[in-house]
């Protein structure tokens, strides 16, 4: 095996986590090491593809590797039952074959639904996700979760589907708009949070080189500072995923602010905010909830606050959505058990608990309180 950074191992599977500079075209040489020999079958979006699927497709094409393509529309709108129905149209009538390598290039939403297509189609196929932005390589790319949304909640339609390999080319970062990479730093700073107190102080420390600058529409990349916190970050993932692959156990608390942020996500249409945005905003909440039943600091609450603030995010929902939306959207989260809510919450920076006691009365209170 090709050295790599990051090794996930679970009770079915093993594969490396690999971030640093310049690694796209390497894809070719980590395929042969897999042992996967068949013909790629190529997913992106209108965003990324034009900007990085040639520098794909020109080494496997070299290799001998047959290659098809897919663009979808990029954002959370085409995590739908009618792309994952045209997705399956084009593989079945294209003659895929189980021997075959779906490869997902971009964001979250690309892994995600790419990641679905390869787990039901010929009930499975082998997968590979080369993510673009700063949310799919800390989070979105590791761990198996792949799903589309439905208009109840998000992703409440997937499957658990382990990549063959994570291969995170940093350079393509340059090209990240400043909103997606500030939605991507909500996903590390939860990182921080939940597990790794370190990481925390080290994004707190390196906010002005990190979060981006508004002068700039695109991220100047602070090498090799980014792969380390990338790395970092990844590593909180990786050693969750490893000891609790399907969300029996530890791997809840990898939902830290998600509760709220896809009930936020699913009123608004999925169109208003990104997913790290919406994160961010549960997270807000989330320890505002901890904080009124004792459970963290006023000190530690501001602490995330002033963070999520250093890397631009805001932590108030909007006006138009009501408190009682948020809650009827909540009872449809997949970690709803006994049709009791199991909330992720923090304890101190870099510890958090579940709790299944939360009062809604409570809940409904600071909703209330975090109107913008």
């Amino acid at each position: 095996m090709l050295p790599a950074d990051l090794l996930l191992t679970t009770a079915t599977t093993s594969y490396a986590i690999t971030v640093g500079p310049g690694l796209l075209e390497t894809l070719p040489e980590r395929l042969e090491t897999l042992g996967l020999k068949g013909k790629i079958w190529l997913i992106s979006d209108h965003q990324v593809f034009p900007i990085y699927g040639p520098r794909l497709e020109k080494p496997l094409k070299a290799k001998g590797y047959a290659l098809e393509t897919f663009i979808i529309p990029a954002g959370e709108a085409s995590k739908n039952q009618n792309q994952l129905w045209e997705l399956y149209t084009w593989l079945i009538a294209g003659g895929v074959e189980r021997r075959d390598t779906i490869v997902a290039l971009g964001g979250g939403v690309v892994g995600d639904l790419a990641g679905f297509v390869s787990a039901t189609i010929l009930r499975g196929v082998s997968f590979i996700q080369i993510p673009t932005t700063l949310l799919a390589m800390v989070d979105a790319s590791i761990g198996g979760k792949t799903a589309i949304n439905h208009t109840l909640g998000k992703n409440l339609i997937g499957a658990f589907q382990q990549p063959s390999l994570v291969l995170a080319d940093t350079l393509t970062l340059k090209t990240l708009p400043l909103r997606e990479l500030r939605a991507g730093w909500a996903e590390v700073i939860k990182h921080g949070v939940i597990r790794d107190a370190a990481l925390f102080s080290l994004l707190e420390k390196h906010a002005s080189e990190l979060a981006g600058n508004e002068a700039n529409s695109t991220f100047s990349l602070p090498e090799p500072l980014t792969g380390e916190v990338i790395r970092q970050a990844a590593a909180v993932k990786v050693a969750i995923v490893s000891a609790d692959e399907k969300e029996q156990g530890e791997r809840i608390t990898l939902n830290y602010g998600h509760t709220l942020g896809h009930a936020l996500e699913a009123a608004t249409g999925y169109d208003t905010f990104l997913h790290g945005e919406a994160v961010a905003i549960g997270m807000h909440a989330a320890a505002q909830i901890a904080h009124a039943l004792g459970l963290f600091t006023t000190e530690d609450v501001e602490r995330q606050e002033n963070l999520l603030s250093s890397y631009g995010l805001g932590t108030t929902f909007p006006s138009n959505v009501t408190a009682e939306q948020l809650m009827a959207l909540t009872l449809h989260d997949k970690k709803v058990r006994n049709k009791r809510i199991r909330w992720v919450l923090p304890t101190k920076i870099g510890a958090v608990s579940v709790r299944d006691d939360v009062p809604e009365a409570l809940i409904q209170t600071v909703l209330r309180a975090r109107k913008a």
